[in-house]
């Protein structure tokens, strides 16, 4: 949907406000309270839903190929989140949605079934979609909106030269291998590189970071007003007009209402 100057002006500002009165300071709770520590990487054991999600990856890989057959019904990501224009303006980074902070795009999961059985299985899934990252694709450093949530990848097709295709978080450096799990903090400044002359596929989740009562509740409560924010309804929107050009598409939200209340743009890799 495209919004008008003064719209986007307010939202900028709405932005700001949320950010500083409530997503900082609650950032700082978060750190302090976390049950598994503050990590850039995440030991993947620490999360026992995670062999769960590993053991159905050939499944979820199926479906993907399936997708893969019709790349240009697959949008690159900044045309569903222009946000993302700060650090990809090309088509080298697609994404096939399946939720956005617990909207679901129902004609989406519709077409992965097996994939949208095994992440609705997992605790707090926010976010879920398929990452492609074409060969040669390089994320410039960036960081995520807030740390209640952590980032988890599982990865689907990865170049044969694995250790060129990699992810640096802070200072450590990591890479997908088929079938196996990365799990971390986002909101460490980090960046990406494929560095092959083939594509790479994670399986990308956000979900809600283990907490301690209460903070656990104040964390639930930011993370649904996010959900509720013209940003991610703007992308919903997005994806349902770009499904419309290439296909019959239908979100829902998942118990909540949809109008938004207020916006905070993020970013994704």
């Amino acid at each position: 949907m495209k919004r008008s100057i003064l719209m986007k002006i307010a939202c900028r500002v709405a932005d700001r406000t949320f950010t500083n009165v409530l997503l900082r300071p609650a950032e700082r709770l978060v750190r302090r309270f976390s049950s598994v520590g503050q990590h850039p990487f995440f030991d993947p054991a620490k999360f026992d839903w995670i062999p769960r999600i590993e053991a159905g990856w050939t499944a979820m890989r199926d479906e993907l190929r399936l997708l893969l057959r019709k790349g240009e019904r697959i949008p690159s990501f900044h045309e569903i989140s222009p946000d993302q224009l700060k650090i990809t303006q090309d088509d080298k980074w697609k994404t096939y949605m399946l939720y956005m902070y617990g909207r679901k795009i129902a004609e989406n999961c519709a077409r992965c079934p097996e994939t949208t059985r095994l992440i609705e299985a997992i605790p707090g899934i926010k976010t879920a979609f398929f990452s492609i990252l074409a060969p040669r694709k390089h994320l410039p450093e960036h960081r995520g909106p807030y740390s209640g949530v952590l980032r988890y990848h599982l990865g689907l097709i990865v170049p044969r030269q694995k250790e060129a295709c990699r992810i640096r978080v802070d200072s450590e450096v990591a890479h997908w291998e088929e079938g196996r799990s990365v799990v971390f903090d986002d909101t460490y400044l980090h960046e990406v590189w494929n560095d092959t002359d083939e594509e790479r596929v994670v399986l990308f989740v956000d979900f809600a970071r283990p907490l301690s009562f209460p903070v656990s509740v104040l964390n639930n409560a930011v993370i649904w007003l996010f959900g509720r924010s013209g940003y991610v309804q703007e992308i919903v929107e997005n994806v349902d007009e770009w499904n419309r050009h290439t296909g019959p598409a239908t979100t829902v939200a998942v118990g909540h209402r949809t109008r938004p209340d207020v916006d905070l743009p993020a970013a994704f890799s």
